[in-house]
């Protein structure tokens, strides 16, 4: 058997952005181990990675982040030499609903993975704790300006607040204990893959079944927009080559007013069904904001551009011609996706039932 230059184990691996870092990195390194350990909850989907499931250097564990006894099972069976942390609670509605559901996996779930690598990391090997974060850590901005690595925390929604704690964490795990640690902040991610719950995904849906767009307030509130698989290479790169003890902030530098980014997906959407471009704009539909909604993010890269030399490869219309398509040719992994089919399926085979 091939001896496996690094043993990473990425957590969160089933979900929508560890995916697509998971496949790149079975793919582009056949000569590292990568662990993928995830519980399955909702949003957790094995069919995500079945092109991949079978390759000689992949690994799945199905084990809760905040189960210490699994997690130190885990890292002493596969000998794990580093973690690129990515399992997370991170619906904002859903935190507002059960703020405990996202202390216990995003606070309590990553201090259990930090202690268990400060026991197991006793040696001179190289190892790395990669944190993988949010922009809504920094709060809100005005019309000016952008989030940098220097920024205050100011979360507003109980996932933002679940975040920032556990980012404090991983960086008094570095201060107190010496744990190599590393840390990014990324702007909106949307691409193939992402559970529908979130807008584009849910939109593209709605707009193709003809249902209700429920924009919050006027639609004025504006995100940074990322394509998954440019997160994912950036990852990738701070993994490699980010300074240890540093924070890297991960940006599309590609801000939109939610109503102009609805349109934009009636318009593609449209357009892609064979109907006029805008036909389905009266499907948009103005509801009630939601509570503690941050008016605008935006991500200033700056750092991770000059020191590592990233920059988004996938243009915005480009990024979103794939990604509606993506939905539109993908009936099956939606069907299942929202009836919970996978879930039986994987709860079935990976529990011997």
């Amino acid at each position: 058997m091939q001896t496996m230059e690094r043993k990473i184990l990425i957590t969160g691996g089933a979900g929508f952005i560890g995916s697509h870092l998971v496949r790149l990195m079975v793919n582009r390194y056949p000569n590292y181990l990568i662990v993928n350990l995830d519980a399955l909850t909702y949003a957790g989907n094995p069919a995500n990675l079945r092109d991949i499931e079978e390759a000689a250097n992949y690994r799945f564990e199905r084990v809760d982040i905040c189960d210490v006894e699994a997690v130190r099972e885990v890292f002493e069976r596969h000998a794990i030499d580093s973690v690129i942390h990515l399992a997370a609670e991170s619906h904002v509605d859903r935190s507002i609903d059960d703020p405990f559901a996202f202390a216990r996996t995003n606070v309590l779930g990553t201090l259990t993975l930090l202690q268990v690598a400060k026991e197991r990391w006793t040696d001179d090997a190289q190892h790395l704790f990669y944190h993988v974060s949010t922009d809504e850590v920094y709060g809100s901005l005005g019309a000016e300006g952008a989030f940098t690595e220097s920024s205050r925390y100011e979360p507003h929604s109980p996932y933002s607040a679940s975040k920032a704690s556990s980012d404090h964490f991983v960086r008094a795990f570095h201060d107190t204990f010496g744990l190599p640690t590393v840390i990014s902040n990324c702007s909106n991610n949307y691409g193939p893959y992402q559970f529908p719950e979130k807008l584009i995904p849910l939109f593209i849906n709605n707009i193709r079944e003809r249902r209700a767009l429920p924009v919050y307030g006027r639609g004025e509130n504006v995100r940074d927009w990322l394509y998954v698989e440019d997160h994912a290479r950036a990852i990738d790169l701070i993994f490699h080559r980010g300074r240890v003890g540093e924070t890297y902030n991960i940006g599309g530098s590609n801000e939109w007013r939610n109503i102009d980014l609805v349109r934009l997906l009636v318009a593609t959407t449209d357009r892609l069904l064979g109907r006029a471009e805008g036909e389905d704009d009266n499907l948009i539909t103005f509801v009630r904001d939601r509570a503690g909604h941050d008016l605008r993010y935006a991500i200033d890269s700056t750092k991770l551009r000059e020191e590592l030399g990233w920059h988004p490869e996938v243009s915005f219309e480009e990024g979103i011609e794939r990604t509606v398509r993506w939905y539109l040719h993908n009936d099956e992994w939606l069907t299942a996706v929202t009836s919970g089919e996978y879930r039986n399926y994987y709860s079935r085979m990976y529990d011997g039932r």
